[in-house]
């Protein structure tokens, strides 16, 4: 059997990232031979994630890809268990390759992102597996989604809220502070007319319920609503929000005073519907002693 030297364990450490043991116990089975050894972790890679898989993942982060005119961006979340680890240089590696990858081939679709080429004769898919093997989380590529416009602005606050805002008119400069806004300000739609009409008439219905509780006449009440649904509309519509680095204007005078209208903006926030498990750990640990003393 071939000695296996503190220098191979380390050459396989550092080619895998994984730990000391596991890469000298992988170097031992194939009697030091370091590329049967990556192979046979890779596969076994492949086992370790699909257990994983069944870990929530509502942490990670949110990355960009823009093209080089700057009138196509893709917006990519990627998801962890930790906020730790998508703070991981690799994580990090992993979702900017993802991103670019995804744009330059024009698809957003998670299941077909995953079969694109990643670089180093592997696909996506497979760099992921790898990543989950090297992290010991799971990591999955939940969403893109691609904007195109005249100009195409990007913000990201931390790494936890992303927003691409496409704009007629305009520059780089306006579309980042609009982008700003809309992180802050949580729009729903651009415009109040594109609120949808389901959502207007629940709204209604719940402002006329309130106003008429108030006993005031009928001419009143319907007053009392319409103002109600002006401050609705005014408070979800981008155009008609104070805009967030000078309330005392609006974000249509923002646009206008630089000839510019907002076309549409996509607003991701890490782990948005995702159900989240609430763990009691004193009950876990109080288990995991109850387990252990029978």
């Amino acid at each position: 059997m071939a000695a296996i030297t503190a220098g191979l364990v380390k050459e396989l450490r550092d080619r895998t990232g994984l730990g000391m043991m596991e890469c000298k116990k992988a170097l031992t089975e194939t009697d030091g031979d370091i590329e049967v050894a990556i192979d046979n972790l890779r596969k076994s890679g492949a086992t370790k994630a699909a257990k994983k898989s069944a870990n929530i993942a509502a942490e990670g982060a949110v990355h960009f890809a823009i093209t080089p005119d700057s009138k196509t961006a893709l917006i990519l979340e990627v998801n962890s268990q930790t906020d730790f680890v998508a703070r991981d240089a690799n994580f990090t590696a992993f979702a900017k390759q993802v991103a670019e990858v995804a744009l330059a081939a024009g698809v957003t679709d998670v299941a077909a992102i995953a079969g694109l080429a990643y670089g180093n004769g592997q696909t996506i898919e497979e760099a992921r597996i790898d990543l989950v093997q090297k992290i010991g989380e799971n990591i999955q590529v939940r969403r893109a989604i691609l904007v195109q416009g005249d100009v195409v602005g990007t913000y990201i606050h931390g790494l936890k809220i992303g927003v691409v805002v496409a704009l007629t008119g305009g520059d780089a400069e306006l579309g980042r502070d609009v982008a700003m806004h809309i992180a802050a300000a949580n729009p729903m739609v651009v415009n109040p007319a594109d609120v949808d009409a389901a959502v207007l008439a629940r709204e209604k219905e719940i402002y006329a319920a309130k106003a008429r509780e108030s006993g005031k006449p009928e001419n009143i009440v319907e007053k009392m609503i319409e103002g109600s649904l002006k401050k609705y509309l005014a408070e979800v519509s981008l155009v008609e929000q104070a805009f967030v680095k000078d309330p005392d204007i609006k974000v249509a005078d923002l646009l206008k005073k630089a000839g510019a209208t907002v076309v549409s903006f996509i607003r991701l926030e890490v782990g948005e519907g995702i159900e989240k498990k609430e763990v009691d750990f004193a009950a876990e640990v109080a288990a995991q002693v109850a387990a252990s003393a029978k």
